[in-house]
């Protein structure tokens, strides 16, 4: 499937009218798996590219070249569309030009621009924002370095929960003034704070997190929501299940008596290996 047909299917999913749960993806198994499953959208995460390329907390340490060829892995094992966190785009709006071209380069189907300051500010606890005006740049930036108009461009903000609702709300018709394709929030706890923000803009939007007396997908559809994210549970089941084996080797289990492992029809699933044995048998006359 061609990139620009996956960035068709993320632009269905926000113009139509229901809301989804995206599979959490990191790497080339974990997208086959979620494809394989059904998931109509990949999410990859900024705090899951950390761990899975750096084994590192998410405080904007990994580099935009690491973050694009970790999703030019997953483009190339799966054509499922993946929502990619481009963080503060690795810079000004200069260096959110360049991340544009890069993801998109690297078959994302959509990004998220956000107005977060990172790295964090030196002797500042709590996370701060940067000027509405240089946000509005930023994705303003984003916007006209899409080299394929179907690349899925998303402001995203956490004005909610650091500074306020209002701001939230001038930060997203701010960012809906400069061309983008959707709203991404994330902070929001309340149904309030979520019918204000959806009565006050235009976009679809898409909630990274949510308390669970708001996850009811008929009330968010409502709302004009059509992605809700629930978290990046996959990455960290598969930290626990590789700590658990190590463990079971290293205390002297044997490799038959362990536990969890996948079966060899999963194992295959994966690989694609009913793909390749056709490949080795047309292209190299291997196998019957």
């Amino acid at each position: 499937m061609t990139f620009r047909a996956r960035r068709d299917k993320l632009r269905a999913i926000l113009s139509g009218d229901r809301c989804i749960h995206p599979g959490s993806v990191y790497d080339a198994i974990s997208i086959r798996i979620a494809e394989d499953l059904g998931f109509e959208l990949g999410m990859f995460g900024g705090s899951a590219a950390s761990l899975a390329v750096l084994g590192d907390p998410d405080i904007a340490l990994i580099t935009l070249t690491e973050l694009a060829e970790q999703m030019r892995r997953m483009s190339r094992a799966a054509a499922l569309p993946v929502l990619v966190d481009a963080d503060h785009g690795y810079g000004n709006a200069m260096n959110v030009r360049r991340t544009v071209r890069e993801l998109e380069a690297a078959g994302a189907s959509g990004l998220t621009i956000e107005d977060t300051l990172l790295p964090q500010a030196f002797g500042e606890a709590k996370p701060q924002l940067i000027p509405l005006a240089e946000g509005a740049g930023k994705v303003r930036a984003a916007c006209e370095a899409r080299g394929d108009s179907s690349l899925v461009i998303l402001g995203r903000t956490g004005a909610v929960s650091i500074t306020s609702l209002d701001d939230a709300i001038a930060r997203a018709k701010a960012y809906e003034d400069c061309g983008i394709d959707g709203l991404f929030f994330t902070g929001i706890t309340a149904r309030e704070q979520l019918d204000a923000i959806a009565a006050a803009t235009q976009l679809p939007i898409v909630l990274g997190g949510a308390p669970e007396s708001m996850c009811d997908l008929g009330y968010l559809a409502s709302r004009r929501v059509r992605v809700a994210l629930q978290g990046h549970a996959p990455i960290a089941a598969a930290t626990q299940a590789v700590y658990e084996t190590l463990k079971a080797l290293r205390d002297g289990v044997s490799p038959k008596q362990l536990k969890g492992l996948p079966s060899s029809e999963l194992t295959a699933r994966v690989m694609r290996e009913a793909d390749v044995k056709k490949r080795l048998r047309d292209y190299l006359g291997l196998g019957s």
